[in-house]
């Protein structure tokens, strides 16, 4: 088993190292931040003191060092633009995003996962169908478009809530429940096909054959098994709580780590940008990390096989 979390904890170190080791490529090779952060007109000895300044003009395997070394000191640098720590920049709009995407996933769980175990367990009747028809719906049409189709017709339409900003939890509203939408009907399919799936295994018509009845077979038999895969989908989820927010929060001008993330995009703030994907792949990471150990308390065969490869 220690051999197994030893496996797990080297694939995610290599897997964030990897992450961020691309995104500091891409974004140095993507254009010079000093030509966006100074103004067009700066002659070109200021231009060529503000990359001696921030080390841009060392060559790049100089610079990658330099910037693995700070992570590894607990420095992730300061932001271009006004010099503050990327960490704290970061850190202040943490509260603003969790405070979408916490209810959001409320509503993914809340809302997909009793939808998906219904039609499942009302195959092919009309309940079924209308929750099907809802999930296509909400899976196919994307985010962004949902969010201005909810402004359209809660904000400017009927006037009943605010179309942006972050001054009351009325602002809230709708950039949770455009986020929720999308992740239910996701969450709804996969446990409709999970819970399908098991209702057909032998398992289920053996132990119907010998008189369980149906409500607990679902309950004993069927419901355990459908939530491994669905595990895997939530785990996901929560894993891209705070990538997912980037396209709702620029939506709905919420002052979160989204909209930053494009900001510190669109200026070439390097140690901001690095922050945030930094963030973001650790979670994802961590994320996956507690999926395969759940799977082992979900399943005692994979508790065998890892307790086999210790």
């Amino acid at each position: 088993m220690l051999r197994f979390l030893g496996l797990r904890l080297a694939r995610a170190l290599l897997t964030l190292v990897l992450v961020v080791s691309f995104a500091f490529v891409v974004l140095r090779m993507s254009g010079d931040p000093a030509l966006l952060i100074m103004s067009a007109d700066a002659p070109p000895e200021a231009v060529a003191a503000f990359r001696r300044a921030w080390g841009l003009d060392d060559p790049l395997w100089v610079q990658y060092f330099r910037y693995f070394t700070a992570i590894f000191q607990g420095d992730l640098g300061n932001s271009m633009r006004d010099g503050r720590s990327a960490i704290s920049l970061v850190a202040e709009r943490i509260p603003a995003t969790l405070a979408l995407t916490l209810p959001a996933l409320a509503i993914k769980l809340g809302v997909g996962i009793p939808a998906g175990i219904y039609a499942a367990l009302h195959r092919n009747s009309f309940a079924d169908r209308a929750v099907m028809l809802l999930a296509v719906a909400g899976f196919t049409v994307p985010s962004f478009v949902l969010g201005l189709l909810l402004v359209l017709l809660f904000a400017v339409q009927l006037g009943w809530l605010p179309s942006g900003g972050q001054d009351s939890w009325r602002h809230a509203i709708l950039p949770v429940i455009t986020m929720g939408l999308g992740g239910a009907a996701v969450l709804a399919r996969f446990t409709r096909s999970a819970m399908l799936e098991v209702l057909g295994q032998p398992y289920m018509r053996t132990a119907l054959a010998k008189g369980v009845p149906w409500q607990m077979a679902v309950r004993r038999h069927a419901l355990p098994n459908a939530a491994i895969p669905t595990v895997t989908i939530i785990g996901f989820m929560i894993g891209s709580l705070l990538a997912g927010a980037v396209v709702v929060e620029s939506v709905f001008s919420w002052p979160g780590v989204g909209r930053l993330l494009v900001v510190a995009v669109a200026n070439r703030d390097l140690a901001v940008v690095q922050c945030i994907l930094l963030l973001v792949a650790a979670t994802m990471i961590t994320a996956n990390l507690v999926v395969d150990l759940l799977y082992g308390a979900l399943d005692p065969r994979l508790r065998v096989t890892a307790r086999g490869e210790a």
